[in-house]
C-alpha cells in the first residue's frame, strides 16, 4: 500500500514560546492552534501546510516521554 498523504508530523521543542516565533516569521506560517494534553504531559501547537499540520510537542514536566526524548535525542 502506498501513503497517499502524511497526516501530521509531531516536532519535539524545549519551549512553545521560543518555537513558535520561528515558525511563523521564519517560515511564514501561522499558529492555528495551543492546546495542553495533561495525560500525556506536552502541550501543543500547530500549523498548517498544505493537506499536512505541523505539531509542536513541549514538554510540561521531566517525566514526560517528549522530555525524555528531547533529553536523549535533541529537539526535533
Amino acid at each position: 500500500m502506498k501513503p497517499t498523504h502524511i497526516e501530521h508530523i509531531g516536532i519535539a521543542v524545549a519551549s512553545l514560546d521560543e518555537a513558535i516565533p520561528y515558525y511563523e516569521k521564519v517560515l511564514g506560517l501561522e499558529c492555528y492552534a495551543i492546546e495542553e494534553v495533561k495525560d500525556q504531559k506536552v502541550k501543543t501547537a500547530f500549523f498548517q501546510v498544505g493537506q499536512t499540520k505541523i505539531e509542536l510537542l513541549e514538554p510540561t514536566c521531566p517525566e514526560s516521554t517528549i522530555a525524555k526524548f528531547i533529553e536523549n535525542r535533541g529537539m526535533g
